[in-house]
């Protein structure tokens, strides 16, 4: 984007705007000083289609378009790149729970884990508020879930209200060979994950008769570990280089500043020394990461040429992000679950041929409590009053977000890894994590320090700020339910035992069999 807008920029913008059909986004763009018209709405009629692509664990910077400090040179992603050039990339977008079921309990309903209920993968809950399908289901949308669930309820396969169509799986799931239900029925497939559910995404897409706008949610097992690329890019990227991470070395200045809970996962089954129970070695872990993604990659190309090909893309507004991040040595730590941001930032991409402008860039903050409203606002409906999230599409066509607030996230206590219960906030290029108990607090400048190794906790000129943000934390905290501390009761014990000295450095071919975290 640029920060002066031309008239043809500006006519784009108000055309884009009545593609969109979104009388509540003119209403933002016209509240926030922008030259946008309030536009009136016509029902159903400005109804846009969405397709919603959410993969699992694919942190924000592995794509390789992206040119920042942790994107590998090997790592191929084409059709991500295609989407970021022909519409537009997100580029500051974090999630409330960096944890799969706690994240997509917050996409379906544009709330924080501290106002839904769902806190760890663990305790499942059915007593929630409308998850934002249902809205477009009311209004005549024909919908469709596609892929993994894993949320409120443990028997994910069953279909759930509101969707015309259900291909899901229970749990986690399988890379290979998976059992489906499909509209309630048991369905054994034979194959790879990633590749069965894009072909059921394409057929639907395929059926499609055009007289209802319509809603698809295709959710991808991947990139989730254990990491299990599809056969055709297993051992792809077997000879690459690997360029660890500035901060994964076991020296005094990564763990400068840090709480100690870091250093000592460092030797648990989520650090860099003894990586899911010592069975395999981190480059193993790192390269299988990066080829499961592409299989993923080819899923996006594979639903752009459907919507390009059909004629729907024009009407249409497609979406890809993930449910969290995912560390990779950083701090010698791996995985998710805390404030760090390999850990909070996803990927966002957004694609709408003629409404969106190629090569957008939008740099504002946008948390995945957003999405609900966004995707209501593509259907001309307004946001429902229990949704705290705002929509990001008046970002998509140029203009400015309101109402929107900083982000914040929120991770508990308990499952794998062990970590204190924490919270945390951003406004502009500061963020502050504060520990639910005796651990030390961070606050880091992320544009002078991006790689979160200067702790300012402790230095006097920034204690203004501190009492700040700590404040504007905690009325988040108590206005939106976060007060009570929603103990889970563990009967597993730690996980986090030394590594044995002969532990294997290789992930077994079985590996991706067993129940993941």
């Amino acid at each position: 984007m640029t920060d002066r807008e031309s008239e043809s920029d500006g006519v784009r913008r108000r055309n884009a705007m009545k593609a969109l059909g979104g009388v509540g986004a003119a209403g933002l763009l016209s509240g926030c000083g922008s030259n946008i018209d309030v536009l009136p709405g016509s029902g159903s009629d400005d109804a846009r289609n969405v397709v919603f692509i959410h993969s699992d664990d694919h942190r924000y910077d592995f794509m390789s378009f992206m040119d920042a400090p942790g994107t590998p040179d090997f790592l191929e992603t084409p059709n991500m790149d295609r989407m970021a050039a022909q519409g537009a990339h997100l580029r500051n977008v974090s999630v409330g729970t960096p944890l799969c079921a706690p994240s997509r309990a917050s996409v379906l309903t544009g709330q924080y884990a501290n106002e839904h209920g769902v806190v760890d993968n663990q305790h499942p809950k059915t007593d929630h508020v409308p998850f934002f399908h249902r809205y477009l289901t009311d209004t005549g949308y024909e919908t469709a879930y596609i892929g993994k669930w894993h949320t409120y309820q443990l028997d994910s396969a069953k279909p759930r209200p509101g969707f015309d169509h259900w291909v899901s799986f229970e749990g986690q799931g399988q890379y290979f060979d998976p059992t489906l239900n499909v509209d309630g029925k048991r369905v054994k497939r034979k194959g790879y994950i990633t590749d069965i559910l894009t072909e059921y995404a394409r057929d639907w897409l395929d059926s499609r008769d055009g007289d209802k706008p319509f809603f698809l949610f295709l959710a991808h097992k991947a990139a989730h570990a254990w990491f299990r690329p599809a056969p055709r890019h297993r051992n792809r990227y077997a000879n690459a280089p690997i360029e660890y991470p500035e901060t994964m070395a076991n020296t005094k200045q990564t763990y400068a500043g840090k709480p100690d809970w870091v250093r000592r996962q460092r030797n648990g089954v989520r650090g860099v020394n003894y990586l899911f129970g010592g069975r395999f070695g981190f480059d193993e872990l790192y390269r299988r990461y990066c080829e499961t993604l592409l299989a993923l990659d080819e899923s996006i190309g594979t639903v752009m040429n459907t919507l390009d090909e059909s004629g729907m893309a024009d009407s249409t507004v497609m979406v890809y992000t993930s449910d969290n991040g995912y560390t990779l040595g950083e701090h010698g730590l791996v995985g998710k679950q805390t404030a760090y941001e390999t850990s909070i930032r996803v990927p966002l991409l957004a694609y709408a041929p003629g409404t969106i402008a190629p090569g957008t860039v939008v740099n504002e903050q946008v948390s995945n409590v957003d999405f609900a409203p966004t995707f209501l606002e593509a259907a001309d409906q307004p946001t429902p009053d229990h949704v705290s999230g705002r929509s990001f599409l008046p970002a998509l066509v140029g203009g400015k977000l309101s109402g929107h607030r900083e982000p914040f996230y929120e991770s508990y206590w308990g499952g794998v890894p062990k970590h204190p219960t924490m919270f945390g906030t951003r406004r502009g290029r500061y963020k502050y994590i504060w520990y639910y108990g005796p651990v030390k607090n961070e606050l880091y400048d992320l544009q002078a320090d991006p790689l979160e190794q200067h702790n300012l906790i402790d230095e006097s000129e920034h204690d203004d700020r501190l009492d700040a943000m700590h404040d504007r934390l905690f009325d988040w905290i108590e206005s939106d339910g976060g007060t009570p501390i929603p103990l889970q009761r563990d009967r597993r014990g730690s996980n986090d035992r030394k590594r044995p000295p002969n532990a294997p450095k290789t992930i077994p071919d079985d590996f991706g069999s067993r129940r993941g975290g």
